[in-house]
């Protein structure tokens, strides 16, 4: 056994190549570790506090000490598929500055917590600049944490959705995602023991972007102690069903968003999408023309595609975000 779970666990920051057959292998670890209740109970409960997922690069703390990204997972990502995203796409943001990701609670989304916790993150680092990458879902949480940032003080310089819903309509296929949702305003949660079945037919209704491997892959992916609990994914898929972006259409200041994503995206409607954000936020959105053609699958994959996202990633930094000159920003705190 471990001699410190916590110092086991937060060993996932240091991985600096992390490819598709090492994040299956992992899973595969996942299963057989969940044979062991006690090492199943420890993981999950060390997860119940939400953390702040470091993902160390030298050059990157170097050249931007007071710079950093964060990025805020989609539906279902765990943390060591947050620290494979961030790595997946390091060589764009670390153009820009340092990484790191949002690794949610166990116990449910709470994003008063997440506030707290980015926010504390910030102070602590001495931030000045700071940028967000919105993974799916994980852009509408983006957008709302840039505009409760701002009332503190913190301004948020540039939001990445990555084929992010503008909302519940421009999820399709969602009777299933609905359901959930329901579920869990209802009080219910869905026993972990019964996660097979419901994960099989969510990514069967999903299928024509997915190969049966990767569905069967996916499948086994989630039902890995080292996965979120299903009362976090319960909450994701509520929060999701209640977003309404109009809420921040003026509480982002001069936050520029720019959305990338793909026409063949099949788990999220990308005309839709993109024209409701282009919409509500005329004076935000500087950018949705970027398309990550060829990526498979087409919904929000960088892990999948390291090479068309980071591609796609500099062009947007190119255009709308360009590097710190001189002697840098004022200090916020």
């Amino acid at each position: 056994m471990m001699d410190d779970p916590a110092d086991f666990l937060r060993s996932a920051e240091d991985l600096k190549r992390f490819s598709r057959r090492r994040f299956l292998a992992g899973s595969t670890l996942g299963l057989t570790l969940a044979a062991d209740l006690f090492v199943t109970r420890l993981i999950q409960r060390y997860r119940n506090d939400l953390e702040i997922l470091r993902v160390r690069d030298d050059t990157a703390e170097r050249r931007f000490p007071a710079a950093s990204w964060f990025l805020f997972p989609g539906y279902k990502t765990s943390w060591e598929e947050t620290v494979w995203i961030l790595n997946s796409l390091r060589p764009a943001l670390a153009t820009r500055g340092q990484l790191a990701g949002v690794g949610y609670s166990n116990t449910g989304l709470d994003v008063d917590d997440i506030v707290a916790a980015v926010y504390r993150y910030i102070r602590n680092h001495q931030l000045r600049r700071i940028y967000f990458y919105g993974h799916s879902f994980g852009g509408m949480l983006a957008v709302e944490v840039a505009a409760r940032l701002l009332e503190r003080g913190v301004a948020v310089e540039l939001v990445i959705l990555d084929s992010t819903p503008a909302g519940p309509q421009d999820v399709l296929g969602s009777a299933m995602f609905e359901g959930v949702a329901a579920l869990y305003d209802a009080g219910y949660r869905i026993p972990s023991v019964l996660r097979g079945g419901y994960e099989l037919g969510e990514r069967v209704l999903h299928k024509d972007e997915r190969t049966w491997n990767t569905v069967l892959d996916q499948t086994l992916e989630q039902l890995s102690p080292l996965a979120p609990s299903s009362t976090l994914i319960q909450s994701e898929a509520s929060y999701i069903y209640h977003f309404n972006p109009r809420l921040y259409a003026s509480a982002l200041g001069t936050t520029s968003l720019a959305f990338i994503g793909n026409p063949e995206d099949t788990t999220v409607d990308y005309d839709g999408a993109r024209a409701e954000w282009a919409a509500v936020f005329p004076r935000n959105l500087v950018s949705a023309a970027q398309v990550t053609e060829g990526a498979r699958p087409a919904h929000a994959s960088p892990q999948w595609n390291p090479g068309v996202y980071q591609q796609v990633v500099r062009e947007v930094l190119r255009r709308y975000s360009p590097p710190e000159q001189g002697g840098g920003l004022k200090s916020l705190f």
